[in-house]
């Protein structure tokens, strides 16, 4: 697959390997306010703000916390 084929919003994230809460939102099928709820209960995967106030999640520590919730419930 050539690099112009690629969807632009697809090729920016992977390369990053950053989630936005829009991502997880839809990747785990819950609401803003389940996210607002686990991240004030701090059960919410390990993220970060940028400077413009954006939140992020890295792809790899998402992952992480979800092999984890799969141990858990084992």
């Amino acid at each position: 697959m050539s690099r112009s084929t690629v969807h632009p919003t697809l090729s920016r994230h992977s390369s990053t390997n950053l989630m936005t809460l829009q991502d997880v939102y839809e990747e785990l099928e819950i609401s803003k306010s389940t996210w607002n709820d686990w991240k004030n209960k701090g059960r919410a995967p390990k993220h970060f703000k940028l400077p413009n106030g954006q939140v992020r999640i890295r792809r790899a520590d998402f992952d992480k916390w979800l092999d984890q919730l799969a141990e858990v419930s084992a």
